[in-house]
């Protein structure tokens, strides 16, 4: 029997070894195949994220050797010893805040609305995914003159509407909300998503509701939503980060003014790096940028939790 047994063990361990070895050779060529995306990972992402990390504690500018300062770039920031650091954080905060909530509320039902069972519901689609192929620099360019407070369209139907004019870009009152509405020009790709998302919800459940007498205000609450919840997640998600991360339009249409009104954080990081070449102090803001958004998207997913529903997490339960 002794001998047998270690014929059969023997067996056994060449098995495991020519396993190991073509698990190895498949994890091999894995890595080779992947190696491209993996190099250009480490390259494009990693190594400019450690850079602008270590960079935020120097004193450097392009073509001069980083001076080591510790936290010297984080202190000028928060001690309002930078003019313009506050002005861009309240202008960010104000456009954030106000763009995506309305921005999602504003996608969201017109996805509803392109839903429907109506003629020409391609067109209109087409229509409001339009703006998004048309380059944000170029519709900038063309927002702009349309809302010039002398000779803009816009003041001039206002105006033949018996309506109240407004400088618009050109009051410190009324350019962040200008830039917002603006901002409602490139909703195309959140209405698209949204309009997946509401196609996949099953027919029976709003013919349930219906048999049991309910309106469209029902259907909207008790179904809609809830079966949405997790595409509203998503696209939340997605646009505070486009949103604090907006840049084109004011570069385009404000260069932050008028008084520095609407100087959003990432202009003003533009502006500290390579209008005035300070890319020490450009590496702290965009540091703090990175780590706001990284702390603003975990509570959102955190408080997520309990508001989004995912079909099927029952059942893993």
């Amino acid at each position: 029997m002794k001998p047998l047994a270690s014929v059969h063990e023997r067996e056994l361990k060449a098995e495991r070894g020519a396993g190991q070895k073509r698990k190895f050779g498949e994890l091999g060529f894995g890595l080779l195949f992947a190696s491209p995306v993996l190099l250009g990972y480490v390259i494009f992402v990693i190594v400019p994220i450690a850079a602008t990390f270590y960079l935020g504690f120097t004193s450097y500018s392009v073509g001069t050797v980083p001076k080591w300062i510790g936290f010297d770039n984080y202190a000028s920031l928060f001690s309002g010893a930078d003019p313009f650091f506050y002005p861009a954080v309240k202008a960010t905060v104000y456009y954030v805040g106000l763009s995506v909530p309305l921005g999602i509320i504003l996608s969201f039902f017109l996805a509803i609305l392109l839903n429907q069972q109506v003629a020409g519901k391609s067109f209109f689609r087409g229509v409001f995914y339009l703006p998004v192929i048309i380059p944000l620099a170029a519709s900038s360019m063309v927002w702009m003159w349309l809302l010039q407070p002398d000779f803009g369209i816009v003041n001039y139907a206002l105006d033949a509407l018996h309506l109240p004019t407004s400088r618009w870009l050109g009051d410190t009152t009324s350019v962040v909300p200008t830039l917002i509405l603006f901002s409602f020009w490139t909703l195309g790709n959140t209405i698209v998503i949204f309009l997946a998302g509401l196609q996949g919800i099953p027919a029976h459940l709003y013919e349930a509701i219906e048999l049991d007498g309910g309106n469209r205000l029902h259907k909207l609450i008790y179904i809609t939503i809830p079966m949405s919840s997790s595409i509203i997640f998503f696209n939340t998600v997605i646009a505070f980060i486009n949103g604090f991360q907006t840049f084109v339009q004011p570069a385009v249409m404000t260069q932050g003014g008028p008084n520095n009104a609407s100087l959003l954080y990432v202009l003003y990081l533009f502006n500290e790096g390579f209008k005035s070449s300070r890319m020490g102090s450009a590496s702290a803001i965009s540091v703090l940028l990175f780590l706001v958004i990284m702390l603003f998207t975990a509570a959102i997913f955190y408080f997520s939790k309990s508001l989004v529903y995912y079909e099927g997490k029952e059942e893993r339960r």
